[in-house]
């Protein structure tokens, strides 16, 4: 690409760039230059340097123009000479350009080389076709070259008579001057348009044979391509195929509000969003017996669990439900479900276990009886129940659920469909009611003890970690916790390698004392990179690391820098609000919306428990990078192999540069291998092993 005005300046040569991509980014970095319009400069450049990068004669060459063909000198001879060298030229017109010198820089014939670029697709198209037609290979299957008629437009300036108007003229005779008429003419500019003809490809639209499947939308790319646009749900092939599946065996009823609180176009959204559900996770040998209840003042059971075996049957009755209005008894409908909704569920003499029984409510509207008995009642029985409904809904569908992980809430209906995949992990949820105890984890909590937090609130926030650490599994090979809290700086409670069982840790959490100072999370973030989250300190190179983060909300602001550098090594930072809090602050820290948690108040804490396990255990399986964060000490630099790592040293020697060299060279570091646990005493790394899960396999070290 060459840019040209007063002179022309080479902004990348042909061999810099070998991707599409890299070209197209160069050209976004671009600089104006301005100055006058100097084309027959730019030719002369080319005739002078050639194309640079370019490779041999071999090689067609082309070069295209892109002017309004107002150039302040001559470009008839420089232009003849670059098409006695038989470059290609086609000449682009831009704004209203001088169709008669583009004419004179493009090669014959001109109709197809030149080109106007206020049309880029038809401009493109055209460069194309000729491209095509003469210098690359033949057009694709299908597609067609044809001439079809195209305007050239421009803007030029003519004298126009304007009218005639008394002017005074001088006279042979002395002292005589005469009155006349004069003509008085004016300077205009007019379009003028001059017919032409100009190629164009005509293809078959890539979409005319409607490829996208359940519900997708094609998008064209370029001649020949296209790539589809999936519903959630979709998108198990390019086609849109269902990419969803249950995974797991239930009895699922949904419980439909056909009340007049949801609207009729709310119970059609709710059909469109049961239909689309489905269609995503039911296969043809779907392990799912699905029934269907709506209810409004009264509860009706259309479907009846296991009525249907095959999903087209199942959609036409969905297709039937009827909209009733009347009023919002959302409790009633609950108790009749639990009474009558697996009525009809068969029980097989084979079968030991009896298959999960899920209800998953979807409401819009307030009920207008008591819910929180209904729900008790109804798990009870032995139901699993999920809520479905808008954010203002949230309390309400606690209430019923019982676990605020069971409810799905959206903040717009239309975002009703993008909780498909959440729906289908709430449910499936009932077959792994425990936490992440075989996970191995290294897991901080960071427990706001400021004075805005208060000494009451503290210790709610002081029985929330207790009780998080009962579903997990304690000891060196499993999971390892570490404990902080802060006010104006930051303390170590205990360590990950501090204590090895969940007793000690409970014990030790119950020693944590209140700060009572003003807060600072940014100091308290520092604290865990540099001197909670270190081999030194007891983290485990190959096993996840995330910190939980439980605070008001204040004095956040210095945490969004440490909580980057956090991730940046590969640490999780996941926080936890009480309150009101300002959004975009926490946000930042948290760096995702799903890694942030609002609780409405300290004593709906415990109802969050299992929302966070659930969180921290899906992180727990997350691929491991060895060396985020860096396992190895004293600026020694991690250098990851095929499932190991190893510690280049300087000055300091052992797997993890934790020994000084006193004299002479220091040994070759050794490899240490994936899930590496090292372990410390006083007297310095023991051994180091493997421990993925449960076991743990000891590797003698050598020297």
């Amino acid at each position: 690409m060459i840019q040209f005005s007063s002179t022309p300046h080479l902004e990348f040569p042909l061999d810099s760039y070998l991707t599409k991509q890299e070209v197209k980014d160069r050209i976004k970095r671009v600089v104006f230059r301005g100055g006058s319009t100097e084309t027959g400069r730019a030719l002369k450049c080319i005739l002078r340097e050639g194309f640079p990068g370019g490779r041999n004669s071999s090689v067609p060459e082309v070069l295209i123009i892109i002017s309004d063909g107002k150039s302040q000198g001559s470009t008839v001879m420089p232009a003849m000479q670059v098409k006695e060298r038989h470059i290609r030229v086609f000449a682009v017109g831009i704004k209203f350009p001088r169709w008669e010198e583009l004419h004179v820089l493009a090669s014959e014939p001109t109709e197809q080389h030149m080109l106007f670029a206020g049309d880029a697709d038809d401009a493109a198209n055209g460069l194309y076709s000729t491209l095509t037609g003469s210098v690359c290979s033949a057009t694709a299957p299908g597609c067609k070259v044809e001439s079809h008629p195209c305007e050239r437009r421009t803007l030029d300036t003519v004298k126009e008579l304007a009218g005639n108007y008394v002017c005074w003229k001088g006279s042979k005779q002395p002292n005589a001057v005469q009155a006349s008429l004069c003509p008085f003419y004016r300077w205009k500019r007019v379009l003028i348009k001059h017919p032409s003809r100009c190629l164009r490809t005509v293809c078959p639209d890539p979409c005319d044979s409607q490829p996208c499947q359940n519900g997708g939308t094609c998008v064209p790319e370029g001649l020949d391509k296209y790539h589809c646009l999936c519903p959630v749900g979709y998108g198990g092939d390019i086609h849109c195929a269902p990419k969803l599946s249950l995974e797991c065996s239930v009895d699922l009823i949904f419980l439909v509000d056909s009340s007049a609180g949801v609207t009729l176009e709310g119970f059609l959204r709710y059909k469109a969003f049961l239909k689309r559900f489905l269609q995503a996770v039911m296969g043809q040998d779907s392990p799912m017996n699905v029934g269907v209840a709506q209810y409004d003042s009264d509860v009706r059971i259309p479907i009846e669990v296991s009525q249907h075996k095959d999903a087209f049957s199942l959609m036409k009755s969905i297709d039937a439900l009827n909209f009733s209005g009347g009023g919002t008894l959302t409790g009633r409908a609950l108790k009749y479900i639990a009474q009558h909704g697996f009525r009809s569920t068969p029980a097989f003499a084979d079968v030991q276990d009896y298959l999960p029984r899920v209800v998953v409510l979807l409401t819009d509207s307030k009920s207008q009886d008591p819910v929180a008995e209904a729900g008790n009642y109804a798990r009870d029985q032995d139901l699993f129940l999920i809520g479905v409904g808008s954010s203002f809904m949230r309390a309400e569908l606690t209430q019923v659920t019982g676990n605020p992980k069971q409810t799905v809430v959206y903040s717009d209906p239309q975002d009703l469909f993008s909780k498909i995949p959440e729906l289908q992990r709430r449910i499936c949820s009932v077959d792994n009611p425990e936490g992440c105890q075989a996970q191995s984890l290294d897991l901080a909590f960071v427990v706001d003890a400021s004075s805005e937090v208060g000494l009451e609130n503290f210790l709610r926030l002081r029985d929330f970690v207790r009780s998080s650490c009962l579903h997990f599994n304690i000891n060196r090979d499993v999971t390892q916790i570490a404990l902080v809290s802060y006010g104006s700086k930051a303390h170590t409670v205990f360590a990950l390698d501090t204590h090895t069982s969940n007793s000690a840790v409970l014990q030790a959490i119950n020693q944590v004392p209140f700060l009572g100072d003003s807060g600072s999370a940014g100091s308290a973030l520092l604290h865990i990179y540099g001197d909670v989250m270190t081999v030194q300190k007891g983290a485990r190179p190959g096993v996840n690391k995330v910190v939980v983060v439980l605070t008001n909300g204040g004095s956040m602001e210095d945490a969004a820098a440490p909580a980057q550098q956090l991730r940046e090594n590969g640490i999780l930072v996941f926080v936890i609000v009480i309150g009101d809090a300002q959004r975009d602050t926490l946000l930042r820290v948290a760096g995702s919306p799903n890694y942030l948690v609002y609780v409405s108040s300290y004593e709906d804490l415990q109802y969050y428990h299992d929302l966070i396990i659930e969180r921290i255990c899906e992180e727990a399986k997350s691929p491991v990078n060895l060396c985020k964060p860096n396992p190895c000490m004293n600026q020694g630099v991690c250098i990851l192999g095929p499932g190991s790592y190893r510690c280049e040293c300087h000055g300091w020697e052992g797997p993890h540069c934790e020994s000084r060299v006193l004299r002479g060279d220091s040994p070759r570091s050794p490899v240490l291998p994936s899930h590496s646990n090292v372990q410390w005493n006083p007297r310095g790394l023991q051994h180091f092993s493997r421990a993925p899960q449960h076991t743990k396999r000891r590797v003698d070290q050598t020297r």
